[in-house]
C-alpha cells in the first residue's frame, strides 16, 4: 500500500511538472494590462507580441475608459498587473493606495524621458509614457482673425462659435486654470476663474464631455473653435483641411498618460519589465511614427513630417503647463458642485 501511495505521489508530481510546460517549454506567464483599447491593431503586433516572445508571457488586455477600469481595481474585480491612466485618475489610485511604489533605479529607461514625464504623480510612482498637449483648434475660414491666446476665446467675436470642456472631463480643470490666467491671476484663483467662466458661457454652444462631440460639431460647422487635445487634431483636419492648432501664448497644458503597477497584481517584476519596455526608444519611436502616441523618450528623433500632429520636441514640452493633480483631486468635487450651481442652466 505504501509503495502504491509513493507511486501515486510521484505520478502527481510528474503531471504537475508537465502541466507547467507546453511541448517541452515553460507555459507563458500571464500579464494583464489595463488600457483604453484604442489602436489595438498597432499595439498587438508592434508592442505586445515582441514583449511576449522575449519574456515568454501572454499579455491579456483589459480595456475601457479611465473611470471604469480604475473602479475594477478598486473593487478587486480584475487581476490587472499594469494600468494605463491619465494623470488625473492615476492620482486617485495613488491616494487610495492601489498602486505599488516604483523603484526608478530598476526602470533605466526613465532616465531617457522628459523631466516632466518622469514623475507626474510623485517620484515614488509610475512615469508618463506619452504627453499630449491641450491647446486650441480653430477654423480660420470662419473667423475674422487668427487665435493666438486663451483670452481670444472670450472675445465677443466668438459668440455662438465655440465649445468648452465640461468640468468633469479630463481637460475641464485645465480650462478652469486657463480662465484663472485670463483673469490676470498668476496663481490659480478659484473665484476669479469662475467669474471668468461666467463671461465665456454666452460664447459657448455647449460643453463637451467626449472629444468626439467636439469633432462632430467642428466637422458640421456648428462651432469654429475651442480647446482640445492636439492628439485629436488629425480628426478635425480630415473634415476641415484648413483647420489650425495652436499652443496659446500663455502656454498649453500637458495631458499625461501614465503607467503604474497594481498592488494587487501577482506579476510585479514582469510589470516593471513591461514599464521599462514601453519607455524604450524602440517602442516610443514605433508609436510616434504610427501617430499613435507622442514620444517622451528624448532619444527619439522625428522628421518634420513624422512629428506633425504630435506633441514633440524640447521647446514644446518645456512650454507646457502642468497641473498639480493632487490639488485637482482634492478640489474637484467642490469645483463640480460650484460649476453646476453657477454655470449650468
Amino acid at each position: 500500500m505504501k509503495k502504491i501511495l509513493m507511486m501515486l505521489s510521484l505520478f502527481t508530481l510528474v503531471l504537475a511538472a508537465c502541466s507547467s510546460k507546453d511541448n517541452g517549454k515553460e507555459k507563458p506567464a500571464k500579464l494583464v494590462v489595463s488600457t483604453w483599447g484604442f489602436a489595438d491593431d498597432f499595439f498587438r503586433p508592434e508592442v505586445y507580441e515582441p514583449f511576449e516572445k522575449k519574456h515568454n508571457v501572454e499579455i491579456v488586455v483589459d480595456s475601457g475608459n479611465n473611470a471604469d477600469r480604475l473602479n475594477k481595481v478598486r473593487q478587486a474585480n480584475s487581476d490587472v498587473d499594469v494600468i494605463y491612466l491619465s494623470d488625473y485618475y492615476a492620482q486617485q489610485g495613488i491616494d487610495e493606495g492601489l498602486f505599488e511604489k516604483v523603484d526608478h533605479s530598476k526602470i533605466p529607461n526613465i532616465d531617457n524621458i522628459y523631466d516632466k514625464a518622469k514623475a507626474p504623480n510623485g517620484a515614488e510612482y509610475g512615469p508618463a509614457y506619452t504627453i499630449a498637449q491641450f491647446g486650441i483648434a480653430y477654423n480660420p475660414d470662419e473667423l475674422s482673425k487668427p487665435i493666438t491666446s486663451w483670452k481670444d476665446l472670450w472675445s465677443k467675436d466668438m459668440a455662438g462659435k465655440i465649445t468648452i470642456p465640461s468640468i468633469t472631463s479630463t481637460t475641464g480643470p485645465m480650462f478652469l486654470d486657463a480662465a484663472s490666467k485670463v483673469s490676470g491671476s498668476e496663481e490659480f484663483n478659484e473665484d476669479k476663474a469662475f467669474d471668468q467662466m461666467k463671461k465665456i458661457m454666452p460664447n459657448a454652444v455647449k460643453e463637451y464631455g467626449q472629444t468626439s462631440e467636439f469633432v462632430n460639431m467642428f466637422s458640421q460647422g456648428e462651432i469654429a473653435a475651442g480647446p482640445i487635445m492636439e492628439m485629436y487634431f488629425g480628426d478635425l483636419q480630415e473634415a476641415v483641411p484648413n483647420a489650425k492648432f495652436i499652443s496659446p501664448e500663455e502656454g498649453g497644458y500637458a495631458v499625461m498618460n501614465t503607467v503604474n503597477i497594481v498592488k494587487a497584481g501577482d506579476q510585479k517584476e514582469l510589470a516593471g519589465e513591461f514599464m521599462n519596455y514601453i519607455l524604450s526608444k524602440e517602442v516610443q519611436e514605433k508609436s510616434a511614427k504610427a501617430k499613435v502616441d507622442s514620444p517622451v523618450n528624448t532619444e527619439v528623433k522625428l522628421s518634420e513630417t513624422e512629428a506633425k500632429g504630435l506633441t514633440y520636441g524640447d521647446d514644446v514640452i518645456d512650454s507646457l503647463r502642468v497641473l498639480d493633480m493632487k490639488f485637482v483631486n482634492e478640489n474637484s468635487k467642490q469645483w463640480i458642485d460650484r460649476w453646476n450651481r453657477e454655470l449650468t442652466h
